[in-house]
């Protein structure tokens, strides 16, 4: 596990502070926004990024290589298996394409102006290219899993080193989920969770999200996984990864 955070720690370095911040939208959507995605992909990264820096939750369909659960469902509906996809029900939109994502949701959920380091689309690509060199065939290649009655809610924010290495067993084991995104507001957020408890510093966070975590669990720390199905919710990355082999499958490959 200490290598895989590891370079997971260095996938994050290299996009900096790419997915971290988030700046909310004006506008939420009613409906979850819906991504065909491949959590290794360097394209669809930079939508994710985008949703979290807009503090925008999506319902996650996986589609690794091979992938039999989602990626005939996205050619049926958009002709061809290209990622990243978006599915947008609350104006009819469908996108592929990650700059042409992008600029829509700032458009009309950010209601502003796309900022300028997405208007430097091939370097923003690039980088995300090296960004998927650490992580290698991780989150690619589909080792399916059971498909649970209800979705399964991450508790995540793009860039974290902690929360990647569960959205790509989630993508290999093909199990859709919503993600939802809990960026970073304040300086507090930026302290380690042991160390804000040692320290008794509690953020006062105005993401819906980290309120609504903080509610729940007394504590927000990334990631966190609720499963309906089961009604349990885990901490800590270990942890969740050990419950996804042993609750839907033991498929996925060994960490």
């Amino acid at each position: 596990m200490a290598g895989n955070i590891a370079t997971s720690m260095v996938a994050t370095l290299l996009r900096a502070a790419n997915g971290i911040q988030s700046i909310p939208a004006a506008v939420k959507p009613e409906q979850t926004l819906q991504l065909y995605d491949i959590e290794n992909c360097p394209y669809c990264r930079l939508v994710r990024e985008a949703l979290t820096e807009l503090d925008l939750d999506a319902e996650i369909h996986p589609c690794p290589k091979s992938g039999q659960r989602f990626r005939p469902q996205l050619v049926e509906r958009g002709g061809k298996a290209q990622f990243p996809y978006l599915v947008d029900s609350n104006t009819g939109v469908e996108l592929y394409e990650s700059l042409d994502i992008i600029a829509y949701l700032f458009e009309t959920y950010g209601q502003r102006e796309v900022p300028f380091k997405w208007k430097a689309g091939r370097l923003q690509t690039l980088g995300s290219m090296l960004a998927s060199a650490p992580r290698v065939s991780r989150g690619m290649l589909a080792h399916p899993g059971d498909a649970p009655q209800y979705l399964l809610e991450l508790y995540s924010f793009e860039s974290s080193p902690y929360a990647r290495p569960v959205r790509e067993l989630l993508c290999e084991m093909e199990i859709p989920y919503i993600v939802r995104n809990c960026g970073r507001t304040q300086l507090q957020e930026w302290i380690l969770p042991p160390m804000r408890e040692t320290l008794k510093i509690q953020p006062d966070s105005d993401l819906q999200n980290r309120q609504q975590l903080q509610r729940a669990e007394g504590r927000v720390s990334i990631p966190y996984l609720y499963d309906p199905n089961t009604d349990q919710g885990l901490f800590e990355s270990a942890d969740i990864l050990e419950y996804l082999r042993e609750t839907y499958g033991q498929l996925a490959r060994e960490y």
